[in-house]
């Protein structure tokens, strides 16, 4: 469906005969805040990165390419200090935020004491190192980060690390670092549209039923890596359907693309019968359980170390769909990411280190060892087809081995913040996590880091509660090192010792299926983002 694309040069898309229309999105619930520096969800970032920007970005770009960092509002990438704790960025001239007004080098200095003063949730693990930030975080209301300068004149921002950071550019290009108005308030965004600078804007927002968007008027195109004018005028996002009832109605062009998972009973259909319509990417994501170290029966490690034993992991596959579009993962850290691989020493595995099958008798034996067997668990899931079929087979394992296990269903936003907030004593929580960057640390640090263990929060995203001094020295050793090699010997051994404790019990590496409708053309696909909503076409 890809055609030729004058824009893919310039960014510049006004005068084709693609320009125009609407771009029509469903999904089952809205992704949760419209604040870009809180919000986490893959739903909305697709949408965001084209409302806002960061001093950098990934390039908008298919395959690897989309890996790579490029200038967004800096006019290059920046200066850095050969001890790597300063770096030096130039903002560019002329930028205006969607309201008209200008974008100057106090906005960007707001923007990031702002992370602190909203508590974005990786405040800490993403920008903790900012000279400064220690203090932010103790008191959010009064942060003041001195690590964070700028000059009027010369439009240069400079930003002091405590420590070097060998991934500090990536975690710039994140959508919690995107550049806002100064005036923007350090509280929650959570149903009225801050500007921002890229290509469009929300005009309308009613989260029981639809957003709306338009162009943003005063954008220009600055760097066409970074952002290009879109095609469509305008996208209208529907909340509401089942994803059954989704996929329906992008085969009778209703819709032009769903940002929920395919049901599972729909993809034989879908393949052969809307083959021209179906994408199949790759994916930097996993399926996994999180099990709360802080409840029982999970406080247990014979407990936890027996569930990544028991789970049939190809059983996950088969339920998310089959092996076209989904493998077993035995590591925490799906294939594909530098320091990823390591040896599975779970279930039935071979010499190698392959899983191969569940070892239920190993599970049953260890669970006799902790004297758990007969406890009550509950297993909270989100409410969509696949996540539930998941559900009922977890419920069966988990009764299998001795336990009084139930699922408890929720909506996909709601569940995942209920499972992360320590007050509802969640016991196991079923949920899926992609790469917020291609790093280890984006899936071992994020999940299983003690500065991700937040009690009381929703913004927690280690929803186990984990926390142990090795592995947060082995995970601050690899994200310090300037030295890729060396960083990536560290992440193994990480990720080895992640999987014996067992907080965390990684199911299935996904590939994901786009179901678009016939007239949706020019389709591009980012490893990160997804559809890259600003190169397709609906005419």
């Amino acid at each position: 469906m890809a055609g030729p694309d004058a824009s893919r040069d310039n960014g510049i898309t006004q005068g084709s005969p693609h320009r125009g229309g609407t771009l029509r999105l469903t999904a089952d619930a809205p992704g949760g805040t419209l604040d870009p520096q809180i919000n986490y969800t893959s739903e909305y970032i697709q949408l965001f990165v084209n409302m806002y920007d960061g001093l950098v970005t990934y390039r908008q770009a298919d395959g690897t390419g989309g890996l790579e960092v490029v200038p967004d509002l800096a006019e290059t990438l920046p200066e850095i200090s050969p001890d790597g704790l300063v770096w030096v960025f130039r903002l560019r001239d002329g930028l205006r935020f969607s309201n008209g007004a200008p974008v100057t080098v106090d906005d960007v200095v707001a923007s990031l004491q702002r992370i602190y003063r909203v508590g974005s949730p990786t405040a800490l693990s993403f920008y903790g190192n900012i000279l400064g930030a220690k203090a932010c975080l103790t008191d959010p209301a009064r942060c003041a980060l001195e690590g964070v300068s700028a000059d009027p004149e010369t439009r240069k921002i400079t930003i002091r690390l405590v420590e070097p950071d060998g991934e500090f550019l990536q975690k710039l290009a994140f959508p919690h670092a995107v550049i806002l108005p100064k005036e923007t308030p350090a509280t929650e965004s959570a149903l009225t549209p801050i500007p921002g600078t890229g290509p469009y804007r929300i005009t309308a927002y009613d989260p029981s039923h639809r957003m709306e968007i338009g162009r943003n008027p005063y954008f220009r195109v600055w760097n066409p890596d970074a952002q290009s004018e879109g095609f469509v005028d305008r996208i209208v996002y529907d909340f509401g359907l089942s994803d059954e009832a989704e996929v329906t109605a992008i085969e009778q062009g209703q819709y032009d693309s769903m940002l929920d998972a395919k049901p599972q009973d729909r993809l034989g259909e879908l393949g052969a019968r809307y083959t021209r319509q179906v994408h199949l990417q790759p994916l930097l994501g996993l399926y996994y359980l999180a099990l709360n170290v802080h409840e029982p029966p999970f406080d247990s490690l014979e407990v936890r170390q027996a569930i990544n034993h028991a789970v049939d992991r190809h059983a996950m596959a088969i339920l998310y769909g089959g092996s076209a579009i989904a493998e077993p993962l035995c590591q925490i850290v799906p294939h594909g990411v530098a320091g990823a691989d390591i040896p599975c020493r779970f279930g039935k595995a071979t010499p190698e280190g392959v899983w191969k099958g569940p070892d239920i008798d190993r599970a049953r034996s260890l669970i006799r060892q902790s004297g758990r067997a007969g406890q009550s668990v509950t297993l909270v899931v989100p409410n969509q087809a696949i996540a539930l079929g998941m559900g009922v087979y977890l419920r069966n394992m988990l009764q299998s081995l001795g336990f009084k296990a139930s699922v408890r269903p929720m909506t996909p936003a709601t569940a995942e913040g209920y499972a992360r907030n320590s007050d509802n004593h969640v016991q196991i929580s079923l949920s899926y996590w992609y790469a917020d960057y291609p790093s280890p640390s984006s899936f071992l640090d994020a999940l299983l880091g003690c500065e991700n263990a937040r009690p009381h929060s929703e913004a927690s995203t280690n929803a186990s509660g984990f926390c142990q001094p090795e592995l947060q020295s082995l995970m601050v050793r690899a994200e310090h090192g300037l030295d890729a090699e060396r960083s990536r010997g560290l992440w193994e051994q990480a990720g080895s010792l992640a999987m014996e404790q067992s907080a965390l019990v990684p199911l299935i590496q996904m590939r994901y299926v786009d179901f678009v409708s016939r007239r949706l053309g020019n389709y591009h696909y980012s490893l990160l983002n997804h559809m890259l909503i600003s190169r397709v076409w609906v005419q």
